[in-house]
């Protein structure tokens, strides 16, 4: 079940009502040159409005839709020439009663075929005002070909050069027809005048999509292209866009604006002019994005030409009408326009009852961005299922860990890090962060205890009972807490709280192995490279080592540990040693870590160091014993610095006391 991302005439957001209101403006005054600009950010629905616009004028006799998209002719030839070639010949295609004999036509083409010979001859730059060369231009470039011509070394290819020597000396006029450029507008412009009335058209409408796809210099060109066609009567143009980008490109084109005109208002000022009339499409809300999952979802499953799905779409219109007096779709309303089909439809409603509202402001009402995540939430739990372990991947479990792996990564990866961790798959930080944020019905329905045997309810914890029992609260859950983002992400439900995370995680793996001796250590990576530092830097870590948990602290020591066990020379303190005193100091129950470390370091290769240094840091009895055992087997066996500095010591000496 994939969900296609393509311009479409069904509309599952209420978008007809743009379509619907741009053409009635154009049907308004139809002789009036008109541009109207759609405008909305990538993946709005700004291809499909456009659909939609085609389609209603599509009865209409009197009215002609073409469609251009300046990003498919990008990179083919100049997209001046690419536009208006592709007008005149559209009108062509699409109205049989004109012949390329007709006057207006020919006149057409031959303006259309000097553009393109004036554009590969070589050197000659178009005007940005109208993209038509004069006639000295044209006889210049002859001229400077000509010459080459008598030096054939000069030249790699002779035959272009000759074709394009012909083609130009073919629409070059007489001297004494020679216009000025703006004479030659005004013929074109009678010329196309002349077109459009022979082909029996009262309103020629030009879709031009996905320029904001464009180049900036691409976009500039067809902007520039469209201008000439904008004092041309019966002549509309509806340009899909996202105003931004378009302005970016504006900059591009013209980085070298004085200050005083300031490069971001030329940039406005220059689209206000071009566009007349602009349209913005709004982002979905939060009653909109999940009515609009509910129908992708719900056609997805039962197919969108089954006739009970084009009367939930009637129904979802309707309360998108007025989304903030009307609620989402529910199931009895489901039920009523899909019959018996409505419980294939029950899933897909709790998954957009329970993603809908946070997808709403990840996604910031993107249609695209909405569409991606679902795609990528089915084929996940697919691939779980091809895997043989999709009864371990359930939807809404998989839907919440990646809205926040989709829009608050770094949480993400702090809960991978610590699941992938746990022998259960568990994150104890994201079980308290569930209950300190929960609903506080859904907290005072927790926090009450089961019925007694005796049938007496048993009493809740006092306030100060309940707070001692918590464990400390780390630094990870209080940086999640201070964050309304996180805060509102932990409210979705269904809770992850004692859910073995490892196969959701496994699934993702697409993206990030969290399963790895390296990735496991997640947000900690940065605590052991610090350990790795000086020992005058590691000391100031003491405040940061005590936000560890028991079980992160033992991560740190265990890959700090693997760093200096991979050391090539022992005779000199290794990089980390000095990190895993202050770490030990700070979590003492790693004293036992440290002596398997010390009793494992190949003590034939060692320098005197090991032997002091641990005072205050290995402090239980037994440990100490263990300690002194360890330096004892050192006089025995060891590097001759080894040997003397264990024989030397009677006791536990600091390092450099």
């Amino acid at each position: 079940m994939i969900l296609a991302d393509n311009e479409t005439r069904v509309d599952l957001l209420n978008n007809e009502a743009i379509a619907s209101t741009i053409v009635a403006t154009l049907r308004d005054h139809p002789e009036q040159p008109l541009t109207i600009g759609v405008h909305g950010d990538w993946g709005a629905g700004k291809s499909s409005v456009l659909e939609m616009i085609e389609d209603q004028f599509g009865s209409n006799a009197g009215v002609l839709c073409l469609k251009f998209n300046g990003w498919r002719f990008q990179g083919f030839e100049d997209a001046k020439i690419a536009l208006i070639e592709g007008i005149v010949t559209g009108l062509i295609e699409k109205r049989p009663a004109l012949t390329k004999a007709t006057a207006a036509v020919k006149d057409a083409l031959k303006r259309i075929d000097w553009l393109k010979v004036a554009k590969h001859a070589g050197g000659l730059a178009l005007t940005a005002f109208t993209g038509i060369p004069t006639p000295d231009q044209l006889h210049t470039i002859v001229g400077g070909l000509e010459s080459l011509l008598a030096d054939p070394t000069k030249l790699a290819t002779k035959e272009n050069i000759t074709a394009a020597i012909d083609g130009l000396k073919s629409v070059i006029k007489p001297d004494a027809e020679a216009k000025h450029v703006p004479e030659e507008i005004a013929e074109f412009r009678k010329a196309f005048d002349q077109l459009l009335k022979d082909a029996g058209v009262k309103q020629l409408v030009v879709l031009v999509d996905d320029l904001d796809r464009c180049l900036p210099d691409t976009a500039i060109e067809t902007l520039e292209a469209i201008r000439l066609f904008v004092f041309t009567s019966g002549t509309a143009f509806v340009v899909a866009a996202d105003e931004a980008m378009i302005e970016y490109a504006v900059r591009k084109h013209f980085p070298d604006l004085p200050d005083t005109t300031g490069p971001r208002d030329y940039a406005r000022n220059y689209l206000e002019k071009l566009i007349q009339v602009p349209f913005r499409i709004p982002a979905l809300g939060e009653t909109e994005t999940r009515i609009y999952v509910t129908l992708l979802l719900v056609g997805a499953e039962i197919g969108v030409t089954d006739v009970g799905y084009d009367k939930l779409i009637a129904v979802a219109r309707e309360r998108l009408r007025r989304p903030w007096e009307s609620g989402a779709l529910d199931f009895p309303t489901i039920k009523e326009a899909l019959g018996d089909k409505a419980p294939s439809a029950q899933n897909a409603l709790l998954l957009s009852d329970q993603i809908g509202p946070i997808l709403a402001s990840g996604a910031k009402g993107n249609p695209r961005q909405i569409k991606r995540f679902l795609n990528s939430l089915l084929l996940r739990q697919r691939t779980a299922e091809a895997r043989g372990f999709g009864a371990d991947v359930h939807l809404p479990v998989l839907a919440k860990l990646m809205l926040a792996e989709r829009f608050i990564p770094r949480l993400f990866d702090q809960i991978a890090y610590a699941a992938a961790a746990d022998t259960n798959g568990y994150c104890a930080d994201l079980t308290t962060l569930e209950r300190e944020t929960a609903d506080p019905q859904v907290q005072a329905a927790a926090l009450s205890k089961p019925a007694a045997k005796d049938g007496n309810a048993a009493k809740p914890a006092k306030e100060d009972e309940a707070t001692s029992a918590d464990p400390p609260e780390s630094a990870l859950l209080a940086e999640w807490l201070a964050s309304p983002q996180i805060r509102a992400w932990a409210r979705v439900q269904p809770s992850l709280a004692d859910v073995d995370l490892r196969p959701y995680l496994f699934v993702t793996k697409d993206r990030k192995d969290y399963f790895g001796a390296s990735s496991a250590l997640g947000h900690l990576t940065g605590v052991v490279e610090k350990l790795l530092g000086a020992k005058l830097a590691v000391q100031g870590l003491d405040p940061e080592l005590r936000g560890l948990k028991p079980v992160e602290a033992a991560q740190v020591f265990e890959a700090v540990r693997a760093r200096v066990m991979g050391s090539d020379s022992f005779q000199t303190i290794p990089p980390g040693i000095d990190g895993v005193t202050v770490l030990v100091k700070t979590h003492p129950v790693l004293q036992t870590n440290l002596l398997d470390l010390l009793d494992a370091l190949p003590a034939d290769r060692c320098g005197a160091w090991p032997v002091s240094g641990w005072n205050g840091v290995i402090t239980e009895p037994a440990n100490l014993t263990r300690l002194n055992g360890i330096i004892e087997r050192w006089e025995e066996s060891g590097s001759k610095p080894l040997k003397a500095a264990a024989a030397a010591s009677r006791k536990v000496k600091p390092r450099g006391g």
